[in-house]
């Protein structure tokens, strides 16, 4: 039986859900966020229980794991319940449990504890259930309610306008569930257990503490809390809270010949200030900067859950500290700098993007660009990269781009990376196995492997070199005619022929003497220029002719005679004025035209 895979499967959670791919095979369920970013992995032995909901348009499948994880995906039809759960049978050895929703809108029922998660029954179908993972805080208020309040998780609301904050239970001494007594009521009941399950701790303090660390973005000075369960970023604008369960990655990444190391953590969702979302936080620590700490954290949780982990005293680099520390508390995969090396040893090639300034890293799995704008391009997302010039010569020889397009047909420009770095970035996108795409050749690879194998003199370009091959078998010199001829048109200024003191009003002919001197200079032209220089030549003599000076008028000639109109208009002025005494200047000359126009060719 072969192995499932579905397109447009939700994964549900607090935060709203995130669309995506699933794929159910003989070893397991794997789930991956459309766009890349976070992704979900149970592995068939890790599994617990399967369950199937019918829910408005669709049918939703509820996967818990052995450790007390639930994953909720949404988004099948009616006829892969039937599929999967005859796969799940075979290959699992599990039968789904079918669950019914309750849809009677009631607000009262009964509680079910299973795990870490709580589920709310009206009449033994669900209401609705939530994870006790996201349980921060737990409140007794008065004799009967408890009050859940849920992580204030700054990554929760990217996706969603609206998440829960907290939900409040109302427990009467009656209920057959959580039986009390005078001294601890039903609620403390209730509330006890919930503590119990969700691992609560009142006024929860943090594990380790670094202070004064400098995040590139968002930008600002912060200390870094490392709590059980989140990480909070406190600075003097800004306090940040984040769930574990949204760090994706930690990437650290040293900085060739600098005093300090770049340590991003990568979330999903990202993390929200004000309209702008922050996929990536960069952080910059001092690479030499040595702590000596010990965890605050109690010793019975710590061997029952951190003892193959982490250890309580920790002493050296700053930077390494953190990310044991971060990965041993959060359970997030560590990347580091793969084969590649620069021109000069180093991890990354200077570039910039978007008019920022940076440097790429080329890693084993993706590209990343840092610190701004925090750009992470993964290799599977790639379409094809190309290597592009920004002109044919000058002082930007000795840089080139380098251009990402994604299948999404998104495309990142990489641009002034130095030449050197050519032959090091070529290997690695080849080693890799992207396709390499260069316009203008039908072998783009070929011809730029020939040429970096051929590079020992740095003056040499390799796309310089591409286009010259390409020009190879055009000896047309027309245009070098038409700048001769151009260059001695008119007499320019800079014309070093000798001429260019001449008189203004020299002739054509005159003009032409040197020009013929310079035709019998080059007896080795081809024919079919001296046709094109014969019209540049009428074209210059045409051109002489117009650029000769206008005639000086005579101050002592008599004046053209004024227009009849004019005439007229001195004659009637007055008898105008004479009519209409006090008539202004404009509506006078209305008057003497509207009197022009009404006279006819008869002289009376």
């Amino acid at each position: 039986m072969s192995d499932h895979l579905f397109n447009n499967i939700s994964l549900g959670g607090r935060g709203g859900t995130n669309p995506g791919q699933l794929k159910v095979h003989s070893d397991g369920i794997v789930w991956k966020k459309q766009g890349g970013g976070k992704a979900a992995e149970v592995d068939k032995n890790d599994l617990q229980s399967l369950t199937w909901m019918k829910v408005p348009r669709s049918n939703q499948l509820g996967v818990r794991t052995k450790d007390g994880r639930y994953y909720k995906f949404t988004g099948f039809r009616d006829q892969d319940v039937a599929s999967l759960t005859t796969f799940f049978q075979s290959k699992f050895e599990k039968t789904p449990e079918e669950k019914q929703l309750s849809v009677s809108g009631k607000n009262w029922g009964e509680v079910d504890l299973n795990g870490n998660t709580l589920s709310f029954l009206v009449g033994a179908k669900q209401a609705f259930e939530i994870s006790l993972a996201d349980v921060a805080q737990t409140q007794l208020q008065g004799k009967n309610d408890v009050i859940l309040e849920f992580h204030v998780d700054d990554t929760t609301g990217a996706n969603e306008k609206d998440s829960l904050m907290e939900i409040s239970f109302h427990i009467p001494n009656s209920n057959t569930n959580f039986i009390g007594d005078d001294n601890c009521p039903s609620a403390q009941v209730f509330r006890d257990k919930i503590v119990s399950m969700a691992d609560v701790v009142g006024g929860e303090e943090s594990v380790v503490t670094f202070d004064g660390i400098a995040i590139l973005t968002p930008r600002g000075r912060y200390n870094i809390e490392l709590h059980l369960s989140f990480l909070r970023l406190q600075g003097q604008a800004n306090d940040f809270k984040i769930q574990y369960s949204s760090v994706v990655r930690v990437f650290w990444l040293p900085k060739f010949n600098q005093p300090h190391t770049f340590v991003v953590v990568t979330l999903d969702p990202p993390i929200r200030k004000g309209q702008t979302l922050y996929p990536h936080i960069v952080m910059q620590f001092e690479t030499d900067a040595i702590i000596d700490t010990t965890l605050s954290m109690d010793k019975d949780l710590y061997s029952a859950k951190y003892k193959d982990k982490l250890e309580l005293e920790h002493k050296g680099l700053t930077h390494e500290i953190f990310i044991t520390i971060l990965r041993g508390l959060s359970g997030a995969k560590v990347t580091k700098p793969g084969k590649f090396r620069s021109n000069q040893d180093g991890y990354a090639v200077k570039s910039s993007l978007k008019a920022e300034d940076g440097v790429l890293y080329p890693l084993e799995k993706s590209f990343f660009f840092l610190p701004k704008p925090p750009t992470l391009i993964l290799h599977e997302e790639i379409d094809y990269v190309e290597f592009e010039r920004h002109t044919a010569g000058g002082s930007n020889m000795h840089y080139f781009d380098l251009l990402i397009r994604l299948k999404t047909e998104q495309e990142h420009l990489f641009r002034n990376i130095q030449r050197n770095e050519y032959h090091n970035l070529f290997e690695f996108v080849t080693m890799k196995g992207l396709k390499i795409l260069n316009l203008g050749s039908a072998k783009p690879t070929d011809v730029v492997t020939s040429v970096l194998q051929d590079a020992v003199d740095d003056a040499v370009d390799p796309h310089l070199e591409r286009i010259k091959n390409e020009a190879i078998g055009d000896d047309s010199d027309e245009e070098d005619e038409d700048f001769v001829i151009e260059k001695d048109d008119a007499g320019s200024p800079t014309d070093d022929s000798g001429e260019g003191e001449s008189d203004a009003s020299a002739s054509g002919d005159e003009k032409e003497a040197p020009l013929a001197k310079k035709m019998k200079k080059e007896p080795s032209a081809p024919k079919a220029s001296s046709s094109s220089s014969s019209k540049k030549k009428a074209k210059e003599e045409d051109g002489s002719k117009k650029k000769k000076p206008k005639k000086k008028k005579d101050p002592n000639a008599p004046k053209r005679a004024i227009s009849a109109f004019m005439f007229f208009c001195q004659t009637e002025r007055e008898n105008v004025k004479k009519s209409n005494p006090g008539i202004s200047f404009t509506d006078l000359g209305k008057e003497l035209g509207d009197r022009w126009n009404k006279m006819t060719g008869n002289i009376s």
